[in-house]
């Protein structure tokens, strides 16, 4: 699964917990999730969830702490489905 796809597809994912949603529209691998989504830190856990289900991966602490970016988050998902290939 190439970059381009997990982030349309994260997108999809984020779009529930976003609270400006035409900020969702613009994003970039460089939009920050809690600043620029305004995506509360409650509800990063439930996107951690979201796509841990989605991508058949296990995000470990460790990782989930980098993922406060789209580009981060889409570095992790492609990290842990390559160790689990």
């Amino acid at each position: 699964m190439d970059r381009k796809t997990i982030f349309t597809e994260l997108k999809k994912v984020l779009a529930p917990y976003t609270e400006n949603k035409e900020m969702l529209d613009g994003i970039s691998e460089e939009t920050d999730l809690i600043r620029d989504l305004k995506i509360n830190s409650a509800n990063l856990v439930d996107i951690i969830i979201d796509a841990e289900s989605q991508y058949n991966i296990e995000i470990d602490f460790d990782s989930a702490e980098k993922m406060y970016k789209v580009g981060s988050c889409i570095d992790v998902i492609i990290d842990k489905m390559n160790q689990s290939a």
